[in-house]
């Protein structure tokens, strides 16, 4: 379970390998029975299970080289793997058996005037390639999600992680054999080297979806160099908007609880925008929680000459994601003015509005433009797990094909099955 290093044509014909090892496992997987695919998910659960030491073992060498590397708290937070999250690697995986098996079910029946019988029917996209940086849980969650959508996945985690996802890929690749299933149905690049990105990135002869994710590079570089379809998401700049008419002890418990429970994390808040009528009320109550974990406040002129401890935002501040316990804050004179900003500077990931009033509630969750938007309830609850997917393959800022979560329905595609008694068209 060591790195494999390789030049660059040894490393297009191992990749060339992979993608028809995939494409054979993906059509194995497309005839298994939800049985089948559930036997070996409980499999994987158990193996990793088994196996928790060596992968403890493999992932204090990542936190080892994290920290001499520089990594921030927040990332080293993000690499860790402990029992308890190995625990929650495959509590995961029994929560996919659960779920229903999105494959092979009608989504529609037409009839025409001509007898023609048509049945729209969900079917597994094929191959995805999944693209990911620092946690070594997306190894597990995606082969989980995957394998039950009938997809065959081939995965490249980031160099951060490559002893953990080695190690886990390992357990994957034992628990598969051990139930007859062909280990290309979970495939994971041995290479850190980014050669190895931008060949994957080009075998569209091999693969059908590519999902990153990570920072806002990583996705940038993911969209620019593949000829394969991406879903994405550049930024997780969430906002939180606290109204005129709201709960105060509500509206700190939810900003303290959005921004500092993970902020290494996509879904939590980057920006907080504060109706100017409880301003001067409730600004410093929300910065003496705030700087009592640890967080540094940036603000707009308003907020700073309430809080004379918070740095002055730049524009920049507005949409930027910090992944840190670091947060903008902004005094805004209405509603309306809190939705213009957060569609000019948010990402379309999460945004929420603290209010007691429905109508505002409505107005401005009809308003946003953005895959996930919050009444009352923190952003951090964007995440697959969270909501009933039993794990998350991504989360999507896209419009077209998948947005906000995705889990098992949004890993198929349907095709389109005709039934006919000896028509012809005229």
């Amino acid at each position: 379970m060591t790195e494999k290093k390789l030049g660059l044509e040894e490393t297009r014909t191992a990749l060339r390998a992979m993608g028809e090892r995939a494409v054979f496992a993906s059509r194995q997987l497309a005839k298994m029975s939800s049985t089948e695919k559930n036997e070996c998910l409980e499999a994987i659960a158990i193996q990793i299970e088994k196996d928790k030491d060596v992968i403890i073992e493999a992932n204090e060498k990542d936190l080892d080289n994290g920290i001499k590397n520089g990594l921030s708290s927040a990332m080293i937070d993000r690499l860790r793997v402990d029992r308890k999250r190995i625990k929650a690697m495959s509590d995961g995986l029994r929560e996919v058996i659960q779920l229903e098996d999105p494959v092979g079910k009608t989504i529609s029946t037409t009839v025409r005037p001509n007898g023609l019988e048509i049945k729209k029917v969900s079917v597994p996209i094929g191959v995805i390639a999944i693209i990911y940086e620092s946690r070594p849980n997306v190894t597990v969650d995606a082969a989980g999600l995957c394998l039950k959508s009938g997809n065959a996945v081939i995965l490249r985690g980031g160099s951060e992680s490559i002893n953990s996802n080695l190690a886990l890929a390992h357990s994957i690749t034992r628990a598969c054999i051990a139930k007859g299933v062909d280990k290309g149905v979970v495939q994971l690049l041995p290479w850190t080297d980014r050669n190895a990105v931008n060949i994957l990135l080009k075998m569209d002869n091999y693969i059908n979806l590519v999902i990153p994710r990570g920072g806002e590079g990583l996705i940038k570089k993911v969209v620019q160099e593949s000829t394969i379809p991406v879903i994405k998401h550049y930024k997780g700049i969430c906002n939180i908007y606290i109204d005129s008419i709201s709960n105060e002890k509500m509206a700190l418990s939810i900003v303290e609880n959005a921004k500092c429970q993970r902020p290494g994390v996509c879904n939590a808040a980057e920006t907080v925008l504060i109706h100017e009528d409880i301003a001067k009320e409730i600004s410093p109550k929300l910065a003496n929680i705030l700087i009592k974990n640890g967080v540094e406040l940036r603000g707009d002129k308003k907020f700073c000459s309430l809080v004379p401890s918070a740095k002055q935002a730049t524009e920049e501040d507005w949409s930027t994601e910090y992944l840190d316990l670091v947060l903008s804050i902004k005094i805004v004179p209405h509603i309306q003015a809190a939705i213009d900003h957060i569609n000019r500077y948010g990402s379309q990931h999460s945004d929420l509005i603290i209010t007691n009033s429905n109508q505002n509630a409505e107005k401005f969750m009809k308003e946003v433009d953005t895959s996930t938007v919050y009444h009352n309830a923190s952003t951090r609850f964007t995440d697959g797990y969270e909501f009933g997917m039993g794990a998350e393959i991504g989360i999507s800022t896209d419009k077209i094909h998948a947005r906000g979560p995705m889990g098992l329905k949004e890993l198929n595609t349907y095709k389109y099955l005709v039934f006919g008694n000896g028509q012809i068209r005229k």
